[in-house]
């Protein structure tokens, strides 16, 4: 296999599982020459104790083959920075392969690149997404030509596996998941408020009620 630049996109704020779930796996990929890009080389602030140090500057990142947005609380400032959705549109528009991970789709929609497409996001996001041009699409990964948009979070590592079989044949995605042990079993059923208990709902909604609010703003103003 020829080398594939695959780059992910980092902003300040960004969670960063919805990065380095799906790094794990498309580090693997057979060929995959990884990109992590910045603003600038500086270590970017996540959402945790944990900073991350980009492998280059949008000025000096290489054409993509494949980008990959993620999401989280500092989606809301990233949409209505020009840099950085620029960078977005300028490599998303040449890409084979264009995706986002949890609210990382809200990016993807405000460089143009949702327009008329199916999608996902977060689950407390997902009411926003015409907001961007895109339909939602109930689906813990959803595909759109080729565009591949993830729900929250750990939702990376499915669309990531997915991805590598579409690329590279399933033994290679099976082989991937054997190697990183990719074998959930979680210990309660409480992961999407379709199968979450009413009273833990009733505890996390209004939390994703007030973001929801903050990122209808951001979207609106950008």
């Amino acid at each position: 296999m020829t080398t594939m630049n695959v780059g992910f996109v980092l902003f300040p704020n960004l969670t960063q599982l919805d990065f380095t779930g799906p790094l794990q796996v498309l580090a693997r990929l057979p060929g995959a020459e990884i990109h992590i890009a910045a603003k600038s080389t500086a270590p970017v602030p996540t959402d945790c104790p944990l900073a991350l140090v980009p492998t280059t500057r949008f000025a000096d990142c290489p054409p993509l083959d494949l980008i990959c947005v993620p999401g989280g609380l500092g989606v809301a400032e990233a949409v209505g920075d020009a840099e950085t959705v620029d960078f977005i549109r300028t490599q998303g528009e040449r890409a084979r392969w264009v995706t986002s991970v949890c609210t990382g789709a809200f990016l993807l929609g405000a460089a143009g690149l949702l327009d008329g497409r199916r999608a996902t996001t977060h689950w407390g996001y997902t009411g926003l997404l015409p907001l961007v041009g895109a339909t939602h699409e109930a689906g813990r990964v959803v595909h759109d030509g080729n565009v591949t948009t993830a729900g929250g979070v750990t939702s990376g590592i499915d669309f990531a596996l997915r991805l590598v079989a579409e690329i590279a044949g399933e033994e290679v995605a099976q082989s991937i998941q054997l190697t990183i042990e990719y074998d959930p079993a979680p210990p309660y059923q409480s992961g999407h408020p379709s199968q979450a208990p009413d009273a833990v709902m009733a505890k996390v909604g209004p939390n994703f009620e007030a973001s929801s609010a903050r990122m209808r703003e951001a979207l609106a103003a950008a």
